[in-house]
């Protein structure tokens, strides 16, 4: 019976957290060179604005074309662009960015099935650890800009809210893009939320519901502090 159990373990698909349990000590070292690998790339940026977005939006889309647009207009300001350096709308703010002479950089991870980096970036960094990843993002983005998208969006955009609300990190704009997609999603946090007094009114505000990509642009140039 013994003998199943351990063939039973032995057959589980081995995931990245089960792994600390091997050699934690020397996993330490991984993650302290992906923040030291990170904090040394990133730190020259400047007005640096993080784009999230599907990964599954290709150029047909109008999404895409207006996530590109919104980067270009972003570089000609003088922005950077931060992605996450996959595919989608990722690749159209860097695509829109670079096309500029931007600043476009992409923090790629490291996923089962592998995301490949795309070809618009000025930089491209990888990550094996979404929270080292998640940090460069929050500590050298002046604004969070999302664009539809699925769960890892929703995780970037709750994240920020969440750290802003507690005070964790500076206060920052936070854009959501595209009111069609978006709407369902503020209409229950207003209602079922706000309504039953979990937030308040002040935490809700954090979030910004802008469409139009020389909207976004003028409303970062007066609000998004370097």
């Amino acid at each position: 019976m013994q003998e199943e159990r351990v063939a039973m373990v032995e057959k589980l698909p081995q995931y990245l957290i089960d792994d600390w349990k091997i050699q934690d000590s020397w996993r330490l070292f991984r993650i302290m060179s992906e923040f030291v690998e990170g904090f040394e790339m990133l730190s020259r940026l400047e007005r640096a604005v993080a784009i999230f977005g599907s990964s599954r939006i290709g150029p047909e889309h109008e999404t895409y074309k207006k996530t590109e647009e919104l980067a270009r207009l972003l570089a000609r300001e003088g922005f950077a662009v931060i992605t996450g350096g996959g595919p989608g709308l990722m690749e159209a703010a860097n695509k829109g960015a670079l096309s500029e002479q931007g600043v476009s950089v992409g923090l790629n991870i490291e996923l089962p099935h592998e995301q490949l980096p795309n070809p618009y970036t000025s930089f491209q960094l990888g990550f094996r650890y979404f929270f080292v990843r998640k940090v460069m993002f929050v500590k050298y983005a002046v604004a969070y800009v999302i664009m539809p998208g699925g769960f890892g969006t929703l995780d970037e955009f709750t994240e920020a809210i969440t750290l802003i609300q507690t005070h964790k990190i500076r206060p920052f704009p936070v854009i959501l893009v595209g009111s069609a997609y978006w709407r369902g999603l503020l209409e229950w946090m207003n209602d079922s939320l706000l309504g039953s007094g979990i937030i308040t009114q002040e935490d809700l505000s954090i979030i910004q519901l802008i469409d139009e990509p020389s909207e976004i642009v003028a409303y970062l140039k007066d609000k998004a502090i370097v």
